[in-house]
């Protein structure tokens, strides 16, 4: 059947929405490695699920000469579709369009679809590729960045946020993404700085590239700011998927249920021997988490990021949850200022979301030394405190090993609303441990021993028989069981039903004053 002249008109104009910023402008983000915009939203979403709004926005600046360059859709490609059927919405920066600048108009339609998002309770994710504010415009693209902000914040807690970086994100640009529950960024072809490596040179001296200022290496190894790195664009939006099928739709709901063929009463009998006999001996504790969880999977956040404590989603019995656990195969396991925040931020994320928390302790204690104290050690060890303190989803511990000091305290103890705590056999719960135990209790008798190195080696000895276990606590009762490390899976599993009516909370009040 012919095309009607209005059908026609309607046809070419989309057409031409699709181009953005023209053939010549696609080729050459590709050649830089880079997919489109609307590239980058087919791999994200469903097949033939996106549906677009704004196609037809452009632009309403007329000054330097902007009048004369204008694109439908603008910078900025908005809509909705499905990730495994369950419905997102997003927005996918199109930096063939103005270099993906934000302006008055890209904004709006940011905004627009973020409210949609509120309102029908569902995940928004932003595909940032774009070379900042459009200076053309002024003031007007600040406030734009100030709307989104604003968003950004009342949607936390409510719905979840991704951002991707898929290009640069530079000054303003990046505070949207830093508000948002997790960044994604592409190794190689994404970065991430409040200002570019020029301003650096001109300010500071410093001769530095982009990829040293603010790549994917850098704030996904030292910054922290970039949560899961990926080595391509497919991957990185592949990883998105896969985070989504954790999540629920919004704070009123609970993540989904995905059966899993993996026994729930299995046990495995190489738990049982994953402890070392030396305490001071480490051993990777993401290889207990997978010989637990369902199928063995394990989605980590922040791999590479303070990796003293590892944190990341599983599920037990088709359950999602989120795992916390000290990692003795770095530093001991030890708890200091970046394993501290890393920690807290993802307990209060899973707290938010209806994800119980699954703990595994085995930590020394905090990180001593001038520089742990001068940045702040015990303002970023509340937060963790403060985190677990707050949290009223399940919360389960297993403690495997050492659980010492304070760390013992903040690691979702019995003492702060932990709903099972479980010891392995292997468990020593004390204040601190036995050879620093030893010298401090014993300081007078050692200083006039005959023999002090054989004296400590007794005393040490019998500290251990008393306090490198987890009997006292459990005579207590701050040790709910002592369990054969194979029984841990069914263990949680059983847990999880148990409390799946669980109802707690905190007092009325407007919010806390986290210890920021």
């Amino acid at each position: 059947m012919k095309e009607t002249p209005k059908i026609k008109k309607l046809n070419d104009l989309k057409a031409q929405s699709r181009l953005g910023g023209g053939e010549a402008r696609i080729e050459a983000q590709h050649k830089k490695g880079r997919l489109t915009a609307r590239e980058r939203l087919d791999l994200l979403l469903d097949r033939g699920s996106f549906r677009e709004v704004d196609p037809f926005v452009v632009h309403r600046t007329h000054d330097f000469n902007l009048d004369e360059q204008k694109f439908m859709s603008d910078s900025v490609v908005t809509g909705w579709g499905t990730i495994d059927g369950r419905l997102v919405y997003v927005y996918s920066q199109d930096f063939t369009v103005f270099g993906g600048s934000l302006g008055e108009v890209h904004a709006e339609k940011i905004c627009k679809i973020m409210d949609m998002a509120m309102k029908n309770g569902a995940p928004i994710i932003g595909l940032n590729d774009s070379g900042g504010a459009r200076i053309q415009e002024g003031v007007v693209s600040l406030a734009g960045y100030a709307d989104i902000f604003l968003r950004n914040t009342m949607s936390s807690g409510v719905i979840p946020q991704i951002s991707a970086i898929m290009g640069p994100c530079a000054g303003g640009a990046v505070y949207s993404p830093a508000l948002t529950d997790f960044i994604f960024m592409t190794r190689n072809t994404s970065y991430m700085f409040v200002t570019g490596p020029d301003v650096v040179k001109a300010v500071t001296h410093e001769e530095v590239t982009q990829e040293e200022l603010g790549g994917a290496s850098v704030h996904s190894e030292k910054s922290g700011v970039c949560h899961v790195a990926a080595d391509n664009e497919a991957d990185t939006l592949y990883l998105i998927r896969k985070l989504l099928s954790y999540l629920p739709q919004n704070n009123m709901e609970d993540a989904p249920l995905i059966p899993s063929l993996d026994d729930p009463l299995r046990m495995d009998e190489a738990l049982n021997t994953m402890i070392p006999d030396d305490p001071n001996k480490p051993y990777d504790i993401k290889e207990v988490i997978r010989l637990i969880v369902d199928d063995g999977k394990f989605f980590e956040i922040h791999e590479n990021y303070a990796a003293n404590i590892v944190v990341g989603f599983a599920r037990l019995g088709g359950h999602s949850v989120g795992i916390v656990a000290n990692q003795p195969a770095v530093l001991a396991g030890v708890l200091d200022i970046d394993a501290s925040e890393k920690g807290a931020r993802f307990v209060r994320f899973c707290d938010a979301f209806n994800i119980p928390i699954i703990t595994f302790e085995d930590v020394p204690g905090f990180l001593p030394g001038m520089y742990q104290e001068h940045n702040g050690i015990i303002r970023s060890g509340a937060k963790l405190l403060y985190a677990y303190c707050e949290a009223t989803v399940p919360k389960l511990t297993v403690i495997t090993r050492k659980a010492y000091g304070g760390a013992y305290c903040v690691m979702s103890s019995k003492h702060i609303r932990s709903d099972l705590n479980l010891a392995w056999p292997t468990a020593e719960i004390a204040v601190m441990g036995p050879d620093g135990a030893v010298n401090i209790i014993f300081r007078r008798e050692l200083d006039v021993a005959v023999d002090p190195v054989k004296r400590k080696a007794e005393l040490v000895a019998e500290y251990k028989e008393k306090f490198a276990n987890p009997y006292v606590a459990a005579s207590r009762g701050y040790i709910d069981d002592v369990i054969e490390p194979k029984e841990t899976r069914p263990r949680l599993i059983n847990a999880l039903a148990m409390l799946g009516n669980k109802r707690d909370g905190n007092p009325a009040k407007k919010h806390g004053n986290i210890p920021l």
